[in-house]
């Protein structure tokens, strides 16, 4: 059996695809992965030995800045992505038999019409559920789009949303529906989502709420091992002394990234713990000239949180999940999307603390710190780390090949 995982995102959504395509390995199906053309991406898909198609431009120069805007802005980046995935999925998904997308709307909007034409399954997954319409949350905004301050009924705010998706997309996705012979569409939002989504996240981190007008598939998060070991530095630094409080923001860019980084290593340094500072996508500025203090890239999450006091991240789904994986507490600093969800559950579930706002200071990080590092939050997070699933990725794979999707 034939399967093709597509989508366009950061490290957080390739990675979920990384656990299913393995899974999808071991019950002897083939797999290809359409995702952004990025080297990590294509350097940790190549090291679970799944055969990657670079699909679109790369998301870290459009995330960072590096891509210089196009005359059409966010309409012609759209009708770019549709098309993008359409033609690789098309050609990837020759003999397929399920197509799986995740990820920015115009591309899964490509893979949806690429479904349609080879006339096979497809299913829409999303890592958090308060992307998907429910009368038990609000919409997360769509840029230049404000919800209504007005309204609070969720429904009446998710027909906005609706609209909106179709005032941002429609126009790129539909010419392109056109022209490779497909009908246009007058709701690209639940035309991609459909009205059977699956849900990749933990239900004990991010539940799918009842009742639902959707029937959503709660798989549990797509988790697999990763054996990479730690940069030999890395790990010299963590052997030689008490754990550290790790601070990395992942994909997500930082207005000031030598000011957050002042700020993070002051307010753990104030709690009598050393610190790792990632440089992500942000790029922290380092801190030299102490040695209580390292400064890492590319490093294997799971190998490393286990082993520090906390971890200061801004709560993209996969970082969060991870987090609460290795039963590590947290201090949440959201920046936007889905970030002040998991920061709330994570306050909720008394795993660690939610920072309040977007832009963090030594004394704001050092109030959060000490929730984080008091013995009940260790042992609170180490509960919950013991709930979490770690059979999400074989149950999806499980109902891909059963015909289940």
């Amino acid at each position: 059996m034939r399967v093709v995982l597509a989508a366009y995102d950061s490290r957080g959504g390739v990675e979920p695809l990384v656990a299913l395509a393995v899974r999808l390995r071991e019950l002897d199906a083939e797999v290809r992965v359409c995702a952004p053309p990025d080297e990590e991406f294509a350097e940790r898909l190549a090291g679970a030995g799944v055969e990657m198609v670079p699909t679109g431009q790369s998301v870290r120069r459009l995330v960072t800045g590096r891509t210089p805007p196009t005359a059409g802005g966010v309409p012609r980046r759209a009708a770019e992505l549709v098309a993008a995935f359409h033609d690789n999925v098309m050609a990837a998904g020759a003999g397929a038999e399920v197509l799986v997308a995740t990820g920015l709307v115009p591309a899964v909007a490509g893979v949806k019409s690429a479904a349609e034409k080879l006339g096979i399954r497809y299913v829409y997954a999303s890592y958090q559920p308060v992307s998907l319409p429910s009368p038990h949350h609000r919409p997360i905004p769509r840029p230049g789009k404000p919800l209504s301050a007005d309204v609070t009924d969720n429904r009446a705010l998710w027909d906005q949303d609706a609209r909106d998706a179709q005032s941002v997309f429609g126009e790129a996705v539909n010419t392109h529906r056109v022209s490779v012979g497909l009908p246009p569409v007058d709701n690209v939002r639940d035309h991609v989502f459909t009205d059977r989504p699956w849900l990749a996240s933990d239900p004990v981190l991010a539940p799918w709420q009842q009742p639902s007008d959707l029937e959503v598939v709660q798989t549990g998060a797509w988790l697999v091992p990763d054996e990479r070991p730690l940069p030999a530095e890395l790990s010299a630094f963590l052997d030689a002394g008490a754990p550290p409080v790790y601070v990395g923001f992942g994909s997500v860019p930082m207005g000031d990234p030598a000011e957050v980084a002042r700020a993070a290593v002051e307010a753990v340094r104030a709690q009598g713990r050393r610190v790792i500072v990632s440089h992500g996508w942000a790029g922290l500025a380092p801190v030299a000239g102490q040695d209580d203090c390292f400064v890492v890239g590319e490093a294997n999450h799971q190998a490393l949180f286990g082993r520090t006091a906390a971890v200061v991240h801004h709560g993209g789904a996969g970082t969060t999940t991870t987090a609460t994986w290795s039963g590590t507490p947290q201090v949440v600093v959201p920046q936007g999307g889905d970030q002040p969800y998991f920061a709330a559950r994570v306050a909720e579930l008394g795993i660690g603390a939610a920072h309040d706002g977007p832009a963090p200071t030594a004394e704001s990080l050092s109030a959060a710190l000490r929730t984080a590092l008091a013995p009940e939050t260790r042992v609170r997070a180490t509960a919950v780390a013991g709930a979490i699933r770690t059979d999400g990725a074989a149950v999806a794979a499980g109902l891909l090949l059963a015909g289940a999707a």
